[in-house]
């Protein structure tokens, strides 16, 4: 499909982005907003759709990181192929010389030595292409770009991608305040959806930190979308920006809730984190239907069965004093939150293992750069919670 075609087109080629892990995840949230014929990939997942499907995604898509449009595909057999196919590319159809760029994506080939030099040749190409017709270049911002370009290659296949959403999507524009160690908007929302929740069981996150948990389940459960908050999306930085679509899409979602399906609740021991994840609420309609405690998450109870989805301390503390407090929170879940369903999130296997309650089930996944695991623990009424074994 020629470039021309690609920016009017009526059927395009989306890949939503993903981390690592949360690939069925995704797809599973695609399938629920409609799209259909969709094939996984490593950290992503590509269907067909159209220019309103990719700016719907980047307002509506929880579970990707950035929503891509495919604008070439072409093979090369050395550095100067890949120039040259680029230099080909008519990019001053795509964005004019005020709006600054960059090039970023993925190289897994031995065509090139160096895996930084195919974004340098990329860039020169587009460079030279807008110098050729006797305009000015546009400046190039690694930082901050206002127009971002995905280049792919795996061995001899290349990938060039328009990246619609720019800034990643877990930026979702709610966030005011954080703590030490963050966990990550979109990550947050595939391990709610990974957990099956089924948004009319009460949700409690005991370790609440800065409130992400608490807020995407939120978000999750009254329909409004995690994205509401966000002003910055590349896609607005393209010629083919159509403001009108983009503004009926924007006015046609959920944005104001008056109650919850059920009862949002977290805590954290620090004070000072409470109000953090307090700020970070104040953003939206249902500020005042979540309950935040400044507590011990010992001290949590619950008349009927809850639904628990935490990210406890796991890299900050030595390995006895994570033992300790995993080992005191199985004993919570145990006693005091019978019948309840839990989830915790962990890079620490010594703690994880501590917990005393065998995982219903275990997943691989990533809180930035560390290698965690996801897991389900079920509590039972009466003495079958002793039979379990620590795993």
């Amino acid at each position: 499909m020629k470039l021309k075609d690609v920016l009017n087109s009526s059927e395009i080629i989306i890949t939503a982005k993903c981390f690592f892990g949360f690939e069925e995840t995704l797809a599973e949230e695609l399938k629920e907003l409609g799209f259909n014929d969709l094939i996984i990939l490593n950290r992503a997942v590509r269907f067909k759709g159209t220019w309103k499907d990719v700016y719907f995604l980047n307002l509506h898509c929880r579970c990707a990181i950035s929503i891509l449009v495919e604008i070439s595909q072409f093979v090369i057999r050395s550095e100067k192929d890949l120039y040259d196919a680029c230099a080909k590319i008519d990019w001053s159809l795509i964005f004019d010389t005020k709006k600054s760029f960059a090039i970023k994506g993925a190289i897994f080939s031995e065509i090139f030595k160096n895996t930084h030099y195919p974004f340098l040749l990329v860039k020169d190409a587009i460079v030279d292409s807008f110098r050729d017709k006797g305009i000015e270049r546009p400046n190039v911002d690694i930082k901050k770009p206002q127009v971002v370009f995905d280049l792919y290659v795996n061995d001899h296949q290349v990938t060039l991608s328009l990246n619609t959403s720019g800034l990643p999507l877990f930026q979702r524009g709610y966030r005011q305040s954080t703590g030490e160690a963050p966990l990550n908007e979109v990550v947050a929302a595939c391990l709610i959806r990974l957990s099956k929740w089924d948004k009319k069981t009460d949700f409690i996150d005991p370790f609440c930190g800065s409130g992400t948990l608490l807020i995407e389940a939120a978000l999750y459960a009254s329909g409004i979308p995690s994205n509401i908050e966000r002003q910055h999306y590349a896609f607005k930085n393209l010629k083919n920006y159509q403001p009108t679509l983009w503004q009926e899409i924007f006015d046609s979602a959920t944005r104001i809730v008056r109650e919850l399906p059920c009862k949002i609740t977290g805590g954290d021991n620090s004070d000072e984190m409470v109000l953090k994840a307090k700020r970070n609420l104040r953003t939206f309609s249902f500020n005042r239907l979540v309950t935040i405690h400044s507590r011990d998450f010992k001290e949590f109870h619950s008349e009927t069965p809850a639904f628990i989805i935490t990210n406890p301390p796991y890299g900050e503390r030595l390995t006895a004093e994570i033992e300790v407090l995993y080992s005191e929170m199985g004993t919570w879940l145990k006693h005091t939150m019978t019948g309840s369903e839990a989830w915790v999130i962990s890079s620490t296997q010594e703690g994880l293992n501590s917990i005393g309650l065998k995982p219903e089930k275990k997943h691989k996944v990533f809180n930035g750069d560390l290698e965690c695991s996801f897991r389900q623990f079920k509590t039972f009424s009466g003495s079958k919670n002793e039979n379990y074994k620590t795993s």
